[in-house]
């Protein structure tokens, strides 16, 4: 048995065969690594459709036009140097990136374009020239329009798609460089026009800026006209109210005047209350003074010298007539003297504040005099001082309009001719840093880069196209696929035979024939399964089967019954009735009696059976053809013939018709021990395995196994790699020889 092929071995409680390798527990191979297989299957179709697409690529580059790109470098000002500030006459530069983004989309601008071409004519040269394809072939023989007359701005309009699509306008990041790059079939023309739009794109602007400066020119001289009429006017308005007013020189003489007297009246009415408050306050005091009280001590009359003085001497009088009395007596001369002293002392003192009093009185009244004269005199002031202020407001309404006029008229003059300098002083908006040069290398088509990707193209379209083929693919491959789509065992697996061995009579013996060769190995595993499958089993009947005609069942079915004989007696019936293939195989002549004449009762037993030669085998054919072949095995006698034969062989193996075809298949599944059934490898769909299967199934038959015939074992080992230790166990020279007889020639059918 194959290493390698996994087999049914016996449960000996259910006799149902179990997996080595149960798909439901299988590693799951990566789809990656399917993928890598189904491109290596196929990478000399890939590599080969690849080289031929990028060859197709090289001659279709070879034979195009080369085309010649040149670029001029230009420098766009985002700061222009400007000799007179009159940025406010024709809106000034911005300084952000929307300005540079701004001049790149001028650069490629229509009108740019049109005025490049009619610059350098370009319709006189062949490639740009739409006279060429104007004519039909109507109007050169007199019929339909007549060609237009070409002008210059038609020729300009004409070319300026073409031209378009050629010019190229790239900014370059972070910086106000700008890249005018034009592609031609010559490269003298992409470098000239190149150039011209740069420079035009200058011109453009030097001249759109020279027109806008003329015009703000002209709208200044109008406006000059009209400021200079307000001015004068404003002028003698001023000089009318001056005359009417009497006003001379107000703000400097006048409104001088009144403000420092003002300031005096305002400094002496200050001293004069500070005065008067100080007088009110000594009045105060003597007026809430209580009656017949001593004046002499108020604060206001203490402070008088003359009044202090008196009372000094009266203090004195006193503390000497105080000594008197104490060493005299009242009527001493001493004493008498003395008491006159205080009394004209006292009279004195008393005569001092009442003048006091009355002096206190006469400056409260005075103070409040001067006060109130005071306050008249600055409120006449205050009064003429207003009158001035009204004159002077209507004076400086007419001032400031004189002079506001006259800053108008003068920043015109002076806009005016800054306007008129800068107009003969335009500085460019930008300038070439870099012209274009010829180029001496054509920038299409790059040869060498398409054919690169033609190859890569054409290796990918490879790619798909095999992992498509082989996602579309619904047939069985491997042993994996019978297990995984198929849900059942792997019985054997056939390997595919060289075209030598297809012929019907070779392969039906090569168990015979060449019992050491890959093909009689998997025999052998196939048997031995068959064997476990029911090892407690005395005898075994066995139904081969397959989907549709052509897979293999039948060299399968005689080569099985061949190793079976080997061991045990074995009987092998043709139960394909309707296309018996059995007997050619093994070459038994035409007409000889075999199942349908046992089962119909016309012969016995030993005249339908035929010995294999070289072989214990024993052959039932399928005998005479009956009209309905399904309706004799649906009969009790063949139930009974299989009983019968059953008691006479250990072994009955039963080819029977394809099972998409008839139901002869299903009817006999139903009376055996197990039905081996037969794929063949890339060419039955698994769909219709799967149905063919369920089928026996549903007719009550027990699936033993699946064989997948006609594989290519070198194949499966070149591209999977599942197959590498298939065949290397070997067996002596005669195996050797028969590997290399099944595989050194073109394959064929089992």
């Amino acid at each position: 048995m194959s290493a390698t092929t996994p087999s049914p071995v016996a449960d000996s409680a259910a006799h149902k065969p179990v997996f080595l390798h149960d798909p439901e527990d299988r590693e799951e191979k990566l789809e990656l690594l399917e993928y890598w297989r189904s491109i290596i299957k196929r990478k000399k179709q890939i590599l080969g459709f690849a080289v031929v697409l990028a060859l197709l690529a090289m001659v279709v580059v070879l034979v195009m036009t080369p085309i010649y790109r040149s670029t001029a470098t230009v420098l766009i000002e985002a700061n222009k140097s400007k000799v007179l500030s009159i940025e406010d006459v024709y809106s000034g530069i911005s300084q952000n990136r929307e300005h540079f983004q701004t001049q790149v989309e001028i650069l490629k601008s229509r009108e740019v374009a049109i005025k490049t071409i009619i610059k350098l004519k370009l319709w006189e040269n062949e490639e740009f020239d739409p006279r060429q394809n104007s004519g039909s072939l109507l109007a050169s023989i007199g019929f339909g329009d007549d060609p237009p007359e070409w002008t210059e701005a038609l020729l300009a309009e004409a070319i300026f798609e073409n031209f378009s699509k050629r010019l190229n306008v790239e900014p370059v990041r972070l910086s106000q460089l700008a890249k005018v790059s034009f592609d031609s079939r010559d490269p003298a023309l992409a470098a000239r026009v190149a150039n011209a739009v740069s420079n035009v794109y200058i011109e453009k602007d030097l001249e759109a800026r020279f027109n806008l400066t003329r015009q703000a020119s002209t709208w200044l001289q109008d406006q000059l006209t009209d400021l200079r009429a307000k001015l004068n006017q404003s002028e003698r308005a001023l000089q009318e109210f001056r005359e009417q007013e009497g006003i001379v020189d107000l703000k400097s003489v006048t409104q001088s005047g009144a403000g420092q007297q003002i300031e005096e009246v305002m400094r002496r009415l200050v001293e004069a209350r500070m005065k008067r408050a100080e007088a009110e306050g000594a009045y105060q005091q003597i007026k809430l003074a209580p009656k017949n009280s001593d004046l002499s001590t108020l604060p206001a009359v203490l402070r008088n010298p003359i009044v202090a003085d008196a009372k000094r001497a009266e203090g004195i009088a006193e503390r000497k007539i105080s000594e008197i009395s104490q060493r005299y007596g009242k009527e001493h001369p001493k004493y008498l003297q003395a008491e006159s002293e205080l009394e004209s002392a006292r009279d004195n003192l008393r005569r001092q504040v009442e003048s006091v009093v009355a002096s206190v009185i006469r400056e409260f009244e005075a103070a409040r005099a001067t006060e109130a004269t005071l306050e008249g005199v600055l409120n006449s002031a205050k009064g003429s001082v207003r009158q001035l202020n009204r004159k002077e407001g209507e004076l400086s309404i007419y001032e400031r309009e004189v002079e506001a006029n006259r800053q108008m008229y003068d920043m015109f003059i002076k806009r005016t001719k800054e306007t008129n300098v800068a107009g003969d002083l335009q500085t460019p908006i930008a300038r070439i840093v870099d012209p274009a040069v010829l180029s001496d290398k054509p920038v299409k088509p790059k040869k060498l880069q398409i054919v690169l990707i033609a190859f890569v193209l054409g290796g990918f379209l490879g790619v798909l196209a095999a992992l498509l083929r082989d996602r579309l693919d619904n047939t069985l491959k491997s042993t994996e696929d019978v297990e995984v789509k198929l849900k059942q065992p792997i019985l054997t697996t056939l390997p595919l035979l060289s075209k030598e061995e297809v012929e019907r009579t070779k392969t039906a013996r090569i168990f015979l024939d060449q019992p050491k060769s890959i093909y009689s190995e998997a025999i052998r595993t196939a048997r031995t399964g068959v064997l476990l499958s029911g090892i407690d089993l005395p005898r075994r009947t066995l139904l081969v089967t397959s989907s549709v005609p052509g897979e293999g069942k039948t060299t399968f079915s005689i080569n099985l019954a061949i190793a079976h004989a080997h061991t045990k007696k074995t009987l092998l019936i043709d139960a394909d009735m309707r296309r018996p293939a059995v007997s050619k195989g093994l070459e038994i002549p035409p007409g000889a009696k075999g199942l349908s004449n046992f089962v119909a009762g016309t012969a016995s037993l030993q005249e339908c059976l035929v010995p294999v030669e070289g072989s214990s085998l024993m052959l039932m054919p399928s005998g005479t053809v009956p009209p309905n072949p399904l309706e004799l095995l649906l009969s009790q006698r063949f139930k009974d013939t299989l009983e019968h034969l059953g008691k006479h062989f250990e072994v009955i193996v039963i080819d029977s018709p394809p099972v998409e075809l008839v139901s002869d298949a299903l009817v006999i599944s139903a009376l055996t021990n197990g039905t081996i059934y037969v794929t063949r490898a890339e060419s039955t769909p698994y769909q219709m395995a799967r149905k063919g299967i369920q089928r026996i199934r549903r007719a009550d038959g027990q699936i033993l196994g699946v064989v997948l015939n006609q594989f290519d074992v070198a194949k499966a080992e070149k591209y999977y790699g599942d197959y590498s230790g298939y065949g290397k166990y070997g067996y002596g020279e005669g195996y050797q020889g028969a590997y290399g007889a099944s595989y050194g020639e073109e394959p064929g059918k089992g």
